[in-house]
């Protein structure tokens, strides 16, 4: 069975999807309406921008989705049996499939850094890699720490796990998960505490946002980060995707779900091969590949 996986917020460069606008007249009109939609011009800040300039929240979460989604579109032979997303590229997916409209994903999109970085603003917070423990250990760890927010965020892969809170929070578990045995405690280059309660603001504005877009049944099913599982129903995946903004990446679960249920080959659709990485550390024999267009 086929998957096409989709990455998040991270994997984006500066000229990323220019190959598509100049190569494909689809692709040109979808990047141009996206700048209409978006109120500014995504495509200058992609194509010819600063990385600075690319990393901002509302630009960073919006380009990858594109990038990503417009690549998609170009594949001849795109016929998954399963897709899932890391974090944001679960939109990405969930457009690739048909469940939402290029259109209302990328206002979903919008909608959702936007929020973010306000909730950034409001609740500052930030992110750390938690490499070579087990994840009942940083689990117990995190429940430790009372008076400041962390918890667990992305359960990339057996041995990495991200945790995200407060500044403070974040700073004591790094030294707490050190002592109890961490190879490496790694502080993340992010602007704020994602899938972490401090982004509760934005999970209530992204949900107003979700409420009012009309979700259709996918031509397969999605394996959403909340769950690990795989969901076809619009109902399930519009309450998924409002709770993915609080609640932990649970990626290592879902390539695991995705493996036992017959998963065989992956194609990743988007900027760089970290999902490429994760899978080759599920232990499984897999076809790995990235999305090419001739």
């Amino acid at each position: 069975m086929k998957a096409y996986v989709f990455p998040g917020q991270g994997a984006q460069f500066v000229g990323m999807g220019k190959d598509l606008y100049d190569k494909f007249p689809k692709a040109k009109d979808m990047f141009k309406k996206a700048n209409d939609i978006l109120g500014f011009s995504i495509t200058d800040i992609m194509f010819e921008g600063t990385p600075e300039d690319l990393k901002q929240t509302k630009v960073t979460q919006p380009a990858i989705f594109l990038h990503s989604v417009i690549l998609a579109k170009m594949l001849n032979d795109f016929k998954p049996d399963m897709v899932a997303g890391h974090s944001l590229g679960e939109f990405s997916a969930l457009v690739a499939n048909n469940t939402l409209q290029f259109e209302d994903g990328l206002r979903l999109v919008a909608a959702r850094a936007n929020a973010m970085q306000a909730a950034c603003e409001q609740n500052p917070g930030t992110m750390a890699a938690i490499i070579g423990l087990d994840n009942e250990k940083i689990e117990a760890v995190c429940a430790t720490i009372k008076d400041e927010v962390v918890i667990p965020a992305n359960y990339n892969c057996n041995g990495q796990v991200v945790v995200s809170g407060s500044l403070k929070g974040v700073e004591i578990a790094c030294q707490l998960l050190k002592e109890a045995g961490a190879k490496r405690a790694l502080p993340l280059q992010v602007g704020g505490a994602f899938h972490s309660p401090l982004m509760e603001p934005a999970r209530v504005e992204l949900a107003k946002a979700i409420e009012n877009t009309k979700f259709n049944e996918g031509i397969c099913p999605i394996y959403q980060n909340v769950t690990g599982q795989a969901v076809t129903s619009p109902d399930i995946i519009k309450a998924n995707l409002i709770s993915q903004l609080t609640a932990p990446v649970r990626w290592t679960q879902t390539m695991g779900n995705m493996i036992a249920n017959g998963l065989t080959e992956v194609v990743e659709v988007g900027p760089g091969t970290v999902l490429q990485g994760l899978f080759k550390k599920a232990g499984a024999e897999l076809t790995l590949s990235s999305a090419t267009v001739e």
